[in-house]
């Protein structure tokens, strides 16, 4: 069935090849179901919804890219979009998540009726190439200092862009704040960058994943040694998982068919 369906002969490969072609694109990509509930979550949208809702979606579109063209393309929400949509559309323009999900709608089906009639592929022609570098770039510049700024490696400042210091923080945080909890988080960061890092110098398959569970795992081990202690009323939590309550898969229910259109104006 699955030769006829994907033609595998034709395409010089089989199931063994494309079963742990897949598992190396998962281990790549999987990275986003924790990232992009973590980036949304500061818009107001519910992290447990949006981590089901990434993980649907993601199945969904790449499902139909296998079924409809037969392409070995893994499809998961982007990361630029989805930090602009929360720290620049939200938290900085003040839209609520609700009617930025409804822009994002709108721009969906016109992004659609473009690609059917051709036009996206003539507009992403006419861009220099020199621009799309630029433009690849600046998103990952973004993206980076975002990730620097919620690590604390980068905090608040006259120039908004100041190393962390523990006084530097604490000045921030009405004096809250010790090594035992912002302190040791930055140095886990800064640990965990230098070991993603380095496998993917080394191209360690799923690098990126691996890079978050081993540094996770170090969290755990300096909360259980006592070296972080959490610290909930300045957004420093537990690290280790909580089963008290059962394990289920969180509800689409607070984010789905949220959008708000009545403050949508063409």
């Amino acid at each position: 069935m699955l030769e006829k369906l994907f033609k595998l002969k034709e395409h010089n490969t089989d199931v063994k090849t494309e079963i742990i072609a897949g598992i190396t694109t998962f281990m790549t990509m999987a990275y986003i179901l924790a990232v992009n509930p973590n980036i949304l979550s500061a818009a107001g949208m519910d992290k447990g919804a949006v981590f089901t809702a990434t993980a649907v979606a993601s199945f969904i579109g790449t499902m139909l890219m296998a079924i409809f063209a037969n392409y070995p393309f893994a499809l998961a929400p982007g990361m630029g979009l989805n930090a602009y949509f929360a720290y620049t559309v939200v938290l900085q323009y003040g839209y609520s998540w609700e009617i930025a999900l409804a822009a994002v709608f709108i721009e969906g089906i016109l992004f659609i009726l473009l690609s059917c009639f051709n036009v996206r592929e003539a507009i992403f022609n006419a861009i220099p190439l020199t621009l799309k570098h630029a433009v690849s770039v600046g998103i990952g510049l973004f993206i980076a200092f975002i990730g620097l700024q919620n690590a604390k490696i980068v905090i608040g400042g006259s120039t908004l862009v100041s190393l962390f210091s523990l006084e530097g923080f604490q000045g921030l945080n009405g004096g809250a704040g010790t090594f035992n909890d912002v302190g040791i988080t930055v140095l886990l960061a800064i640990i965990g960058v230098i070991i993603t890092a380095i496998l993917v110098v080394r191209k360690v398959k799923g690098n990126i994943l691996w890079g978050i569970l081993i540094t996770w795992a170090l969290g755990i081990i300096c909360q259980f040694a006592g070296f972080y202690v959490p610290n909930p009323e300045i957004g420093f939590y537990s690290l280790l998982p909580d089963f008290s309550a059962g394990f289920s898969i969180p509800s689409l229910a607070p984010v789905f068919a949220k959008s708000e259109f009545a403050e949508i104006y063409f």
